[in-house]
């Protein structure tokens, strides 16, 4: 109430009116109509109670404005523990990742070496193989010689007994022959 008053007087100490000299509290002049509607709209609206009206909507709006404040200041605060909690994560998955990678190149050097080892293996046992089928195709060449040197003196000997061999000779060989059968067989 005592801002309104000082407002008051200023405004009066102030006029123009006041500076010509001429009667200031007077319907005619314009000043102090104004001042006296002005008077009137501050008494209306003291008396419906607007400075207290406002007084209550700017406590309400300061009060708004704390809670939407705070309410940011929770946000932001959620936000950076959600943003820390997404970086320890990130973090994480990283090292996993790092982990994966190292994994799968240890893997994978096993796997190689292993692969080496394998092929070596079957390498020896394709050679290992291929010796024996040489040796074996040696064997088989040495007994077919064999068996056709044997053909070659049976064929020979029989060349050279049947030239030397008499009829006489021939039975008894035949009997002497079927004697040793008989005696085998029984």
């Amino acid at each position: 109430m005592r801002a309104i008053l000082i407002a008051i007087a200023a405004t009066l100490a102030a006029s123009p009116a006041f500076a010509a000299g001429d009667v200031f509290f007077s319907l005619t002049n314009t000043d102090f109509v104004v001042l006296l509607a002005f008077i009137l709209f501050i008494a209306v609206l003291i008396y419906f109670k607007v400075p207290g009206m406002l007084a209550k909507m700017l406590d309400e709006r300061a009060d708004g404005i704390s809670k939407e404040i705070d309410e940011a200041k929770a946000l932001r605060e959620e936000a950076q523990s959600l943003l820390a909690s997404y970086e320890r994560k990130q973090k994480e998955v990283q090292e996993q990742a790092d982990r994966i990678v190292e994994n799968a190149r240890a893997e994978a050097s096993r796997a190689a070496d292993q692969a080496k080892d394998d092929i070596k293996s079957s390498v020896a046992r394709r050679l290992a193989a291929a010796e024996e089928q040489i040796e074996s195709a040696q064997a088989s060449a040495v007994r077919d010689v064999r068996n056709q040197a044997v053909n070659v003196a049976v064929a020979a000997a029989r060349q050279v007994i049947a030239d030397q061999m008499t009829a006489s000779e021939s039975n008894k060989l035949i009997d002497a022959a079927i004697d040793e059968a008989d005696r085998k067989l029984h």
